[in-house]
C-alpha cells in the first residue's frame, strides 16, 4: 500500500474475482485520488478501466464497484454515502447510485476506498469483506428472502463477534428485474442504491449481497482542527435549511410541489391536483399519523430518515416513503390511499425495487391500457386508482410472474413491445424513468434531464436552486447552470457527501467552503477552479464511457415527447413546456459551455485540458 496519499485514504482497492474467490489487494495511485478523489469519480474510472465497451450490462465483464470518498470518517459533516458504479441495465451506460447508512463508514475502516466485484460465482454466494481482503460464502439457503431478511440473516451468520454491516439484494434482484436495487439495513436506518439497477447487476453475478466486517483503519486529515472548526461553523446553516427534512423527511416537498403545480399526476397527464389530494398522502399527514421515530446515517445532525407503523397494513417500523416514491406510487397512479401507498413502498424495498421507475413504468402501462394499447386480459391490475393493484404489481414484477415479466422491463423496453404509439406516453430519458422533478415546470431540470449521463435522474442537475426561482422558467443562462450544477453533483458523489447536507450546510454551488474542507482534510492546495475541474472531469469521464458505448449523442440528448409537445394543461404552471426548437437551443449552447462537439462529445482539447484519454 502506498503513503504517499494523504491519510483520509484508505489507499487500496480490493478486486474480487467472483469466478474463482481469489482477491487482489491494487494500491490507489496518488494522482487517481487527486483528480478523481473517490466515490463516483473513483467508480467510474474503474468501470471505464475495466468494462469493455461492448459488454452486456448481464455479461461477466460488467463490475460493481463499490467505492466511498476522502471525506469518509472525517468531520466533514455527512460524508456516511457510497457509491455503486456499473454499467446500467436500463440506461446501458455508466450509471452510479449512492445510498446511506452506515455500510459506507465500514467499507472505509477497512482501509479499501472502493470493492470491484468481477465475473459471476457459480452459485449463489454472498461476499465478506474485511481488512484481511475477502471470501466468497454461501447463499444458497438466502435465495428468495427480501432484503431485510437477507441482512438480519449475514449479519446473524457473521456472529456477534463482528460489527457486520450488510447491502443486499431482494426477489427482484435475482430474477434481474432491469431496475432492481440494493437495500441496506442497519440499526440507525436504511440505505437504498436505488436507481439504475444495481441489484439486477449483482443478481446476474450470483451475489445475494455485500458484508462489509469494521476494520481498524481511521481517516486522520491533514489539518484536523483546520476541518472541525469549519465544520462546525456551517452548522447553523445547515440546521436551518435543513428544518423541513428533519420533520418531515422529502416527504415534506408533496405539498408545496403540488402548490406550484408541478407535481406529475396520472403518468403526466396532469401537474396539479386539488389540495385534498396532495394532503392525503402529504408528509405532513404521513408525520402525524405514522411516524414512530427518526433515523440518521451515519454522524449525521439532520435525521431525515424516518420510521413508520401503519397496523393495518402489517408494516412496523418501515422506511418513510421519499419525496419521489410517493410521486411515482401515489400522484402518477392516482392512488390516494397513504396506507396502500405506504405498503407498495415498503414491498418495493423488501423485494428490492426501485420505486420511482417501478411507479412510473406502471404509470405508463395504466395509460396504455386507458388508451386501448393493452387488452383487458394483459392484467387485472392497470386502471388508475387501483392501490391494491398498485400492491400486487410490485409483488409479480419482482418474481416475473403474468405481464409483471413485461413491466420488469421497464417503460423503454415495454413501449418498444406494445408500439402503436405509446412511446408518446413515456416520461424518461436515456431509458430511465424520469423523477419526480418536472421536466415540464423546471427550464434547468428540461436541459438537465437531457443531458444527464444518468438519465432521468434529479441527482445530476438539481431542482433545488429552481425551486427558488433560479432557471426555473427562463433559458437564458441555463444551459451553463445545469452543466454547473452537474459538476456540482459530481464533486459531492466523489467526496461523498449527502446531497441534502452539502445543499443546506455548505453551498448549493461548489465555492470557496468546499475548496478550504478538501485542503484541510488532505494537506492539498486546491484553488476554487481546480475543485470544480474535479466535477467537470468526472462528469466528462461518465459521457466519455456513454459515449464510447453508443448510448450517448445529440440524438439521445432528448426529451419525453409529452414534455416537448403537451404544455402542463392547468395550474399555476399551465402552459410550460420544453418544444423542440427551445431544446435544441439549449443543447447547442451547453454543448458549447462544455466543449463537445456538435454531436455531443468531448473534444480532444477538452479531454487534455481535464486529463482524460480517448
Amino acid at each position: 500500500m502506498t503513503r504517499d496519499l494523504p491519510d483520509v485514504y484508505g489507499g487500496e482497492v480490493l478486486h474480487v474475482d467472483l469466478a474463482s474467490g481469489d482477491h487482489r489487494r491494487e494500491p490507489l495511485a496518488p494522482e487517481t485520488a487527486r483528480k478523481f478523489l473517490g466515490g463516483n469519480g473513483l467508480a467510474a474510472k474503474l468501470v471505464r478501466d475495466h468494462v469493455p465497451t461492448d459488454a452486456d450490462p448481464f455479461d461477466p465483464e460488467n463490475v460493481a464497484v463499490f467505492a466511498v470518498g476522502p471525506m469518509t470518517g472525517t468531520p466533514f459533516q455527512s460524508t456516511s454515502r457510497g457509491v455503486v458504479g456499473f454499467v446500467s441495465p436500463m440506461t446501458e451506460g455508466f450509471f452510479d447510485s449512492t445510498f446511506g447508512g452506515t455500510f459506507p463508514a465500514a467499507q472505509k475502516s477497512t482501509g479499501f476506498d472502493a470493492i470491484v466485484l468481477h465475473g459471476t460465482a457459480d452459485e449463489p454466494v454472498y461476499v465478506r469483506v474485511g481488512e484481511d481482503g475477502a471470501s466468497l460464502e454461501s447463499a444458497d439457503d438466502l435465495t428468495g428472502l427480501d432484503t431485510y431478511e437477507t441482512c438480519a440473516a449475514v449479519r446473524e451468520r457473521e456472529g456477534a463477534g463482528y460489527d457486520t454491516h450488510v447491502i443486499a439484494t431482494g426477489p427482484a434482484g435475482e430474477n434481474r428485474v432491469r431496475y432492481a436495487c440494493l437495500l441496506h439495513d442497519s440499526e440507525r436506518r436504511e440505505g437504498v442504491a436505488g436507481r439504475g439497477g444495481s441489484g439486477a447487476v449483482l443478481g446476474s453475478k450470483n451475489v445475494k449481497a455485500v458484508a462489509v466486517r469494521e476494520g481498524d483503519f481511521t481517516p486522520e486529515s491533514a489539518d484536523d482542527g483546520g476541518l472541525r472548526d469549519l465544520a462546525t461553523g456551517r452548522m447553523g446553516p445547515l440546521m436551518q435549511e435543513t428544518e423541513m427534512l428533519q420533520g418531515f423527511g422529502t416527504s415534506g416537498l408533496v405539498n408545496p410541489i403540488n402548490e406550484m403545480g408541478k407535481l406529475g399526476r396520472r403518468n403526466l397527464q396532469s401537474e396539479h391536483g386539488p389540495r385534498d389530494d396532495a394532503e392525503a398522502v402529504s408528509g405532513e399527514r404521513i408525520k402525524e399519523e405514522f411516524v414512530v421515530e427518526d433515523t440518521t446515517c451515519t454522524a449525521c445532525p439532520v435525521a431525515c430518515g424516518k420510521h413508520v407503523t401503519v397496523e393495518s397494513e402489517g408494516l412496523t417500523e418501515a422506511k418513510i416513503p421519499e419525496f419521489e416514491s410517493l410521486f411515482a406510487t401515489s400522484t402518477m397512479q392516482e392512488v390516494f390511499d397513504v396506507k396502500r401507498v405506504m405498503k407498495a413502498n415498503d414491498l418495493c424495498d423488501r423485494l428490492g425495487l426501485d420505486t420511482i421507475s417501478f411507479g412510473v413504468t406502471v404509470a405508463f402501462a395504466r395509460e396504455c391500457y386507458e388508451q386501448g394499447l393493452l387488452e383487458d386480459d394483459v392484467s387485472p391490475h392497470l386502471e388508475f386508482g387501483d392501490a391494491d393493484g398498485l400492491v400486487e404489481l410490485a409483488r409479480q414484477i419482482s418474481h416475473r410472474e403474468g405481464f409483471g415479466d413485461d413491466l420488469a422491463e421497464g417503460s423503454f423496453r415495454l413501449a418498444a413491445a406494445v408500439g402503436d404509439g405509446s412511446e408518446e406516453f413515456l416520461y424518461g430519458v436515456k431509458g430511465l424513468e424520469i423523477a419526480a422533478h418536472s421536466a415540464r415546470g423546471l427550464k434547468g431540470m428540461s436541459v438537465g434531464y437531457a443531458t444527464s449521463t444518468r438519465g432521468g435522474s434529479h441527482h445530476d442537475t438539481r431542482p433545488t436552486l429552481q425551486y427558488q426561482g433560479e432557471h426555473d422558467e427562463t433559458t437564458e443562462g441555463t444551459p451553463e447552470f445545469a452543466a454547473r450544477s452537474q459538476h456540482f453533483t459530481a464533486l459531492g458523489d466523489s467526496l461523498t457527501q449527502c446531497r441534502f447536507v452539502s445543499e443546506g450546510g455548505w453551498g448549493k454551488r461548489i465555492n470557496d467552503r468546499y475548496r478550504d474542507a478538501i485542503n484541510a482534510a488532505t494537506g492539498w492546495d486546491l484553488t476554487t477552479d481546480e475543485v470544480e475541474a474535479i466535477g467537470e472531469r468526472v462528469y466528462n469521464l461518465e459521457r466519455l464511457i456513454n459515449v464510447e458505448r453508443g448510448v450517448a449523442s445529440v440524438e439521445t440528448d432528448t426529451l419525453p415527447h409529452r414534455v416537448q409537445h403537451e404544455p402542463i394543461p392547468d395550474g399555476p404552471a399551465a402552459g410550460m413546456h420544453c418544444p423542440p426548437e427551445e431544446l435544441d437551443a439549449m443543447l447547442d449552447e451547453y454543448y458549447e459551455v462544455r466543449g463537445w462537439n456538435s454531436e455531443g462529445e468531448p473534444t480532444s482539447e477538452t479531454l487534455d485540458r481535464l486529463g482524460l484519454v480517448r
